[in-house]
Order: C-alpha cells, then structure tokens, then sequence
C-alpha cells in the first residue's frame, strides 16, 4: 500500500462512505471532501465533516499507519494543529494534538472494495513497456482522445514556462525569443544545443543592425561557431565572410568560447549545420519583423509559402566549405517546416496568446492535426498497442504520456489509470 493510492482513494471517494465510523465508533458523514494539497502541510484543506454528530471544518492528514503521524513529527509541527481527521489505512495507535486532545481516526481499509486494490496492484506492479501494456488497446477511444488533447495542452503549458524564461533573459522581446527558439530548432536534435550556445553567444540587436545583409549574416553565424576558424581554403565568399567576421568581432566585442562544436558526423547533407545556418541567414534577411508575421500565420500551407527559403548562391553548390557538389536550392522541406510548427511556432502562439489574455486553441488544434504524426521509437511503440488517429496532436501527446506520466509511475494522476484501477 502506497500513501498516494490513499490519496487517490480520498480524492476520488473510491469508498463505501455511507457508514464511515471513527476507530472509536463514532460516526462520520462527509460533507467536502477538502482541497488536495501538493505541498507541505496536511494533504487536504478545507474539509468539512461531521463526527458524532458534530459539524468541523478543517484540514484532514493521510498515513499509512496511525503511528507515521509521530514518524513526522506533526505533534509539534503547529501547521498541523487544525487536523480534524486522521485518515489510516492501519490504525495501531492513538493520536494527540500539542494540547493532548485526541484526533479521530478513520481506519480506510474497512471501506475499501478489494478489486480496487488488486487493479491498483496489477497496474502498479507491472514489468512491461508501461504499466498498463497489456490494457492499453482496451481504452475507449473517448477517453483516450479527450485525454490525448489535455496532454498535448499540458505539453504545450510546459514549454510556455520554457518560454518564459527566454523572455526574462530577453527584457520581454518576443522577437528576441523567436530567433533563440528557431535557431535551437533549425539545428534538431543533434545540433540543437550547440545552436541554441550560438543564438545565446550575442545579443540580438546584433541580428536587427546586419539583417539587411545576408553575408554579414552568414559571416556572423559561421564566425561564432566556429567554421571560419576551421577553413584554409582559398575561395572570394570565404575569404570575404572571415573579413566580415573580423570586422563584426572587433566592432560588436563578440566572443565564442561558450559556443558548443557543431557536429557532422550521421547527419544527411540536408541537415549539415552549414546548411542549417545559411537558410536561417537567408530567412532573416528576406524577412524583417518575423514575430508579428509568423503570429498572423495560420495553416500549415501558409507556413509552408513562408518558410519556402533556400541557401545563399555559394551552399548551392556546397554541402560543406572544401567540398563542392551538384548545384541545388536546397530549400527546407516541408518535413522539416513541420518541426518548426511543432517545437517553436505551435509553442509560441500559445504563450503569446496566454500573455494576452487570449485563446489561440482552436486554431492550435486545426494546426498540429494538419502535420502527419512524428516518427520516432515512442510513438511507434504505442502504435503498436492501440490504433492511434495519424495527426502531430497525438505524437506530442504521447511523448508527454510517455515522459511525464508512464516513465515516472503517475498512473493515479493518469485518465488511462485511473479508468484501469476503477474497471471492474
């Protein structure tokens, strides 16, 4: 028995409650069950109940056994001192307040339908992929939609929070904010930390005083990650971009040191962090004022005209600076404009919006289901348990079900669980 699952029971009054008794025989009927508490102090507030007839209000404390009560020390903890009712699942010993009065006592376990322990167990107990594997396909399709989007808004509500330290780090300039996001995600997962270093190596006013020009750009992305520093080739952009770079240097003080290495190795050409660098360039050149245009984009064919960019005239001939290739645009595919949507523009109207006091979720919603379903070892496992609708909204959603529920045991706290334990 987990102290939790007795938390969940309360909560939920997953028990017969039409005869509740004190251990001393006293009846009592439940009038609020209280607020759940996730901090410290008695785990509900505002209870209200009658005991022996008698009306209280006050806050209710949850143990395993009678005795954890002195195993934390609540008798002389005062924040425990408007406890009106002790809820054990073993009683084996009577409890005091600091003045010596007696705390009634509730034994849990008299009330509890034992097919609610054994399904709690079942799940609890489990070795597979998750906790309820075996179960999973029997999930109603209602109940697992509506909790998929819930999970998806929560994902969405903890990259918000991400988002809000970008902008205290940003005196609140959500252009600033976009750039950082973007270049982070421009690199994905291999290079996204070292691109992230570079957008976090100088200040953005940088960005807004050479954006007119795509070389000075391109000399400024490259320089601070390093790449010039790397290439002793002879060659008119090359040379021009390390006299650009010199210059910007000097003029801006800039300094690398904290930049991460970029990484090559694994990579297909396409995704080559030079790639990656000079569309991003070439993006902000073409485009003043990205935020507020971004914002006024809706539909995934509107982000896909938007960011229909490619390299500048010396990357469409090369994948890397000593080497040359095929002649290309190398525009950004639509694969990978998807990713943008999901991890930085999805994200960021939602923040914005909130910081508006306005609701963008609607449209969020026609979005990402929009975007084919990601493809990644997660996702693909649980299709392999249940049919699974094949639009973006899921695949986040799983990702948060996987990370933030199933990998940490939250079954009580999961809709899926929770339908799983009360199953008859």
């Amino acid at each position: 028995m987990q102290e939790e699952f007795l938390h969940y029971i309360w909560k939920h009054k997953a028990f017969d409650s039409s005869v509740l008794k004190t251990t001393n025989d006293e009846p009592i009927s439940i009038i609020n069950l209280g607020q759940h508490n996730h901090n410290s102090g008695p785990d509900f507030f505002n209870s209200q109940l009658s005991i022996a007839n008698q009306l209280w209000a006050g806050n209710l404390e949850i143990h395993i056994k009678s005795s954890d009560w002195y195993v934390h020390n609540h008798e002389v903890d005062k924040a425990y001192d408007n406890v009106i009712l002790h809820v054990v699942w073993e009683h084996d010993t009577e409890i005091f307040r600091k003045d010596n009065s007696e705390i009634p006592t509730l034994e849990l376990k008299h009330y509890v339908d034992i097919n609610l322990i054994h399904q709690y167990q079942k799940l609890m107990q489990s070795k597979s992929w998750i906790n309820c594997e075996s179960d999973f396909n029997s999930i109603a399709d209602f109940l697992f939609n509506n909790w998929l989007e819930r999970l998806f808004i929560e994902r969405l509500e903890q990259k918000s929070e991400a988002i809000s330290q970008f902008l205290k780090y940003s005196n609140n300039d959500w252009e600033a904010v976009l750039f950082k996001m973007l270049l982070k995600n421009f690199g994905l997962k291999v290079n996204g930390a070292p691109f992230l270093s570079l957008a976090n190596s100088f200040d953005f006013s940088i960005i807004r005083k050479l954006q007119n020009d795509v070389l000075n750009l391109e000399a400024l992305f490259f320089g601070q990650s390093g790449l010039l520093e790397e290439n002793t080739i002879e060659d008119i952009y090359v040379e021009d971009l390390k006299q650009r770079y010199v210059f910007l240097k000097q003029k801006f003080n800039l300094d690398n040191s904290a930049v991460l290495p970029l990484q090559f190795f694994r990579l297909r050409p396409p995704n080559f962090p030079t790639i990656r660098l000079s569309q991003f360039a070439n993006l902000y050149a073409l485009e003043q004022n990205l935020f507020s245009k971004v914002m006024q984009l809706h539909t995934r064919d509107e982000f896909y005209e938007f960011f229909n960019k490619g390299v500048t005239q010396f990357w469409m001939t090369h994948y890397t600076f000593a080497k040359s290739s095929k002649k290309a645009q190398k525009i950004m595919t639509k694969a990978f404009i998807d990713l943008l949507i999901i991890n930085t523009l999805i994200p960021l109207k939602f923040s914005y919006a909130k910081s508006q006091g306005t609701s963008v979720e609607d449209i969020i919603f026609q979005l990402i289901k929009e975007i084919k379903i990601e493809t990644n070892s997660v996702v693909s496992k649980f299709q392999d348990l249940k049919k699974i609708d094949t639009h973006a909204l899921n695949s986040q959603a799983l990702l948060q079900l996987k990370q933030q529920y199933c990998d940490k045991n939250r079954c009580l706290q999961c809709a899926i669980g929770n339908s799983l334990i009360v199953k008859n």
